[in-house]
């Protein structure tokens, strides 16, 4: 892609993320333009600079810090026409490696949170659109397992109806509408990793575990080979219930067979 892709879809993100927000259910904390003041003190101590509030942020920092922790963390260059701003956007709000994997799942590959050349070479003869609306609804369905969604769900879902039908369009050549300014704090609060309830969503999981060694890893990877999975977690959840259930039954006659056998002894 082109510097206008990066210019085009940081429009739209920054249009999504607002000015300053500071929501106390916000685990992202103290936030201007989407950078969070975390991000934004690490960006400033690599450059040399004197750490200061986030809400002081230079629009030439917001942009080189865009470009490097996210587009170019998911190698947006690389991606086409509108599956390059869905990643990225999912990027800014979830964290790069949470969009990567949804991008690797919806294209079959191994979701290790890295968009390599394996990665690359499966786009080859997808459908852009298809694969924005399989990122998406990846990106919803873990939004929805986390435990501040009664919070933030109502922008959430906004954004990513918004992020949906921009990215379609981009991705058949067309110039997408114009991006609205959603409601501050519900669609710009972050979804981060750290959230506990992240690692009981399907499409969220090995989000607690980064970094966690190799049994993390091995974790990690099955929790990605069962994500398919996701869509019958109800239905598993009453079958692991019944099959416990009929194990404590089992049991228990076992145990009655034992007595009675015992009192009929001679």
């Amino acid at each position: 892609m082109t510097a206008a892709s990066f210019e085009g879809a940081l429009r739209r993100v920054l249009a999504h993320e607002g000015g300053y927000a500071d929501h106390p259910a916000d685990p992202g904390g103290a936030t201007m333009k989407g950078i969070t003041q975390r991000v934004y003190d690490g960006w400033r101590r690599r450059q040399g600079l004197p750490a200061r509030a986030v809400r002081r942020i230079a629009a030439g920092e917001v942009a080189a810090i865009y470009r490097r922790q996210y587009w170019d963390a998911v190698r947006a260059d690389d991606l086409p026409a509108g599956l390059d701003y869905c990643v990225f956007d999912g990027a800014v709000h979830s964290g790069p490696a949470q969009a990567a994997k949804w991008l690797q799942r919806g294209l079959g590959v191994v979701a290790d949170g890295q968009v390599g050349e394996a990665t690359l070479a499966a786009l080859a003869g997808r459908a852009p659109a298809a694969l924005v609306d399989a990122v998406c609804d990846r990106r919803l369905a873990m939004l929805r397992g986390l435990r501040t969604f009664p919070t933030f769900g109502a922008g959430w879902t906004a954004r990513v109806a918004e992020v949906r039908v921009a990215a379609r369009s981009l991705a058949r050549g067309g110039a997408g509408p114009e991006p609205a300014m959603l409601v501050q704090g519900p669609a710009d609060a972050k979804a981060r990793p750290a959230d506990t309830r992240l690692s009981r969503t399907p499409e969220g999981a090995g989000g607690l575990i980064s970094g966690g060694g190799a049994l993390g890893a091995v974790i990690a990877e099955q929790a990605d080979r069962l994500a398919p999975l996701a869509g019958f977690a109800e239905t598993l959840k009453w079958l692991f219930a019944a099959l416990m259930l009929a194990g404590v039954a089992l049991t228990l006659a076992g145990a009655l067979r034992r007595v009675r056998a015992g009192e009929a002894a001679p």
